[in-house]
């Protein structure tokens, strides 16, 4: 069952600040630390239950151990990095399985801006205006929690607005 707009929202406000962070820390450093990703995952579980059926609220717990599975083996292919596989694994119980067409169609699109707008910004003065930041010095690397973190915002966006 696809999320309501007032389920989105209860998820979205303390998310923001969250995936801003997931954002900003993979962008800087190339890392997501543990305790964001920890921090995600228990939003959820405080969340979860006002907003959810138990049964649902219990049951996408199982989404995070799937999600983390496949983003284990995603990092051990070298597609994307640990933090990144645990933070789209925390991430996983906000979203019903129903939706997961939904969101490739907004990850998908997503991933390719930021790699573009990540790579055309490298090129400009933004960069002497943020350096030091890890993910300018790493040509074959990519930080994946930014297409990740917009992303869920831009999933539950959309669900608060009941746009999708």
């Amino acid at each position: 069952m696809p999320l309501d707009s007032t389920q989105a929202l209860v998820f979205l406000v303390p998310l923001l600040p969250v995936c801003l962070f997931v954002i900003w820390s993979d962008l800087a450093t190339m890392k997501i630390p543990n305790k964001v990703v920890l921090a995600t995952l228990v939003l959820y579980a405080i969340t979860g239950p006002f907003v959810l059926p138990i049964e649902d609220y219990a049951w996408r717990f199982s989404h995070a151990a799937v999600m983390l599975v496949a983003g284990m083996l995603m990092n051990a292919g070298g597609v994307m990095g640990a933090g990144d596989a645990k933070f789209l694994a925390a991430a996983a119980p906000f979203v019903p399985v129903g939706d997961a067409i939904l969101l490739g169609a907004i990850m998908a699109p997503m991933i390719v801006a930021t790699f573009v707008l990540h790579r055309i910004a490298r090129a400009t003065p933004l960069r002497t205006a943020t350096a030091g930041w890890e993910s300018w010095e790493r040509p074959r690397e990519f930080p994946m929690g930014v297409p990740l973190g917009l992303t869920l915002l831009t999933y539950l966006g959309l669900r608060a607005l009941g746009i999708a």
